[in-house]
C-alpha cells in the first residue's frame, strides 16, 4: 500500500428537507444516551459531512466505521464512544423506534446505489506486513489479552499471560506441547525457555511460520504450517491463543474432537479466547469485512456445550478488563510508530486501524465481549488437586 494524501468527501447534493429528518432522528437518539453532536464532550461525535446521518441509519455499524475511514466524522474518544453505545442497546431503541424504521427503510429502498457504495472502499486492501505488528505489540509479539496484575508496562503484562498459562497447564520439563494457532511463537519460546518443554507449534500463516521458526530455531520447538484438524500426534499438554475466535460455531465440536484426540489421558488444555456476553448469530459487520473476515465470537455457553461430551471444566478466569488496556497500549504504540508505518500504509489505514483498536476496547469495557482463560481435562479421569493460579 503506497502513501497516500488523505482528502475529505466534498460536499454532496442533497435535499435539506430530507436530510434534516435523518439529522433530527440521529441527534435525539444520540441524545437519549448523552452523546451529542458537535459537543465538549470527548464521546461527543464531531460531523464533517451532512450524508454520515443517513448513511448511519441505513448501514449501522457498517456505515459508522466505512464513514469514519472516510473522513465523515471524528471523535476524541471512539473508545468511550462505543462502550456508551453498547451499554445503552442503543439498537434496540432503533428496533422500538417507528420513525427510525420508516427513515431506515426508506433509506434502503431509495438507495440502493449506496448499498453497492458501501462495497467500493473495500477496494484499498492493506498487507498486514510483520513491520506493522513488530512496531505495535510487545516485544515477544503476543497478538492477544495481556495480564495487567501488578504491571503497567506491556511488554511485562504479556510475560504475565504467558506465565499463567504456563502454571495452569502445570507444565513440566519434558513435557510435549501443542500450540494451536502459535502466532510468531510467543508461548512457544516462552515455555521451552523457561519450563523446559518440547513445543510443537502449528499457524496458517506463513509470515508467522517463518518469524516464529528464526526466534526458536535454537529451543525444542518446531512450527508447522497446518491446520489443526490434520494434526496426528500426542501431546501431554495443549494451549490455545487466539485462535478459537475463528473456528466457527459450526466446527467447535470437531475441534474438541481433534484435541480429544490429540491430548494424553489425564492431559490439560487451556483455552484462552475472545468471548461474548451471549450467543450471537453473525459478527459485526465492520469487523467483519475490514477486520477478521470469517471470525466468529463464542459465548462461554456455547464452548460448555462444545466441549461436554469429552471434557470437563475445571476452571475459568475472564480477563475481560486487561484487554482493553491492551487494546488502548497497542493504539498508544501505533500512534507513535506512524511515522515510519505511513511509509508503507496510508492514511484510510490508520483511520481504519486507530477505529479497529478503539472500538474493541470500547467493546470490553462495556463488558459485551470478555476474555475467557479456560483450563479443561478429559472426564472419567480421576481429579488431582488443582487451584489455578491467578
Amino acid at each position: 500500500m503506497g502513501i497516500q494524501t488523505f482528502q475529505s468527501p466534498q460536499t454532496p447534493t442533497y435535499t435539506p428537507q430530507r436530510q434534516n429528518r435523518y439529522e433530527r432522528a440521529v441527534r435525539e437518539m444520540l441524545a437519549s444516551i448523552g452523546i451529542g453532536v458537535d459537543g465538549e464532550q470527548p464521546y461527543d461525535l464531531d460531523v464533517h459531512e451532512p450524508r454520515f446521518y443517513k448513511r448511519l441509519l441505513r448501514q449501522g455499524s457498517l456505515g459508522l466505521g466505512e464513514s469514519y475511514m472516510d473522513g465523515w466524522w471524528d471523535c476524541r474518544a471512539i473508545d468511550e464512544l462505543t462502550s456508551r453505545l453498547l451499554q445503552a442497546e442503543l439498537d434496540k431503541q432503533v428496533h422500538n423506534n417507528p420513525t427510525v424504521w420508516w427513515l431506515i427503510a426508506r433509506a434502503r429502498l431509495l438507495n440502493l446505489q449506496t448499498a453497492a457504495r458501501a462495497y467500493q472502499v473495500a477496494d484499498t486492501h492493506y498487507n498486514l506486513g510483520n513491520e506493522l505488528f513488530t512496531a505495535m505489540l510487545d516485544k515477544n509479539l503476543c497478538y492477544s489479552c495481556g495480564y495487567w496484575k501488578n504491571t503497567d508496562d506491556l511488554d511485562q503484562a504479556q510475560i504475565n499471560k504467558l506465565d499463567l498459562l504456563c502454571r495452569k497447564l502445570d507444565l513440566h520439563p519434558g513435557d510435549r506441547v501443542l500450540d494451536i494457532g502459535c502466532g510468531w511463537g510467543s508461548f512457544a519460546h516462552y515455555a521451552a525457555t523457561h519450563y523446559g518443554v518440547e513445543v510443537t507449534g502449528i499457524t496458517v500463516s506463513k509470515e508467522q511460520q517463518k518469524l516464529a521458526q528464526q526466534r526458536c530455531a535454537e529451543l525444542p520447538v518446531r512450527i508447522l504450517l497446518q491446520d489443526y484438524r490434520t494434526l496426528d500426534g500426542q501431546f501431554d499438554k495443549i494451549v490455545s491463543i487466539g485462535m478459537f475466535e475463528h473456528v466457527g460455531v459450526k466446527n467447535y465440536a470437531a475441534y474438541f474432537s481433534v484435541v480429544n484426540r490429540l491430548l494424553v489421558p489425564g492431559g490439560l488444555f487451556a483455552l484462552h479466547t475472545i468471548g461474548n456476553d451471549r450467543a450471537v448469530q453473525s459478527t459485526d459487520p465492520w469487523i467483519e469485512r475490514y477486520i477478521f473476515p470469517n471470525g466468529e465470537i463464542p459465548a462461554l455457553a456455547q464452548i460448555a456445550q462444545a466441549c461436554e461430551q469429552d471434557f470437563l471444566i475445571d476452571d475459568v478466569q475472564n480477563l475481560g478488563p486487561d484487554y482493553d488496556q491492551t487494546l488502548m497500549a497497542w493504539k498508544q504504540r501505533f500512534d507513535a510508530a506512524w511515522p515510519q508505518l505511513s511509509q508503507r500504509y496510508d492514511e484510510r489505514f490508520r483511520r481504519m486501524w486507530i477505529y479497529y483498536l478503539l472500538i474493541c476496547a470500547g467493546a470490553f469495557r462495556a463488558s459485551q465481549l470478555q476474555l475467557f482463560q479456560l483450563v479443561i481435562r478429559h472426564r472419567n479421569i480421576p481429579r488431582y488437586r488443582y487451584d489455578a493460579p491467578r
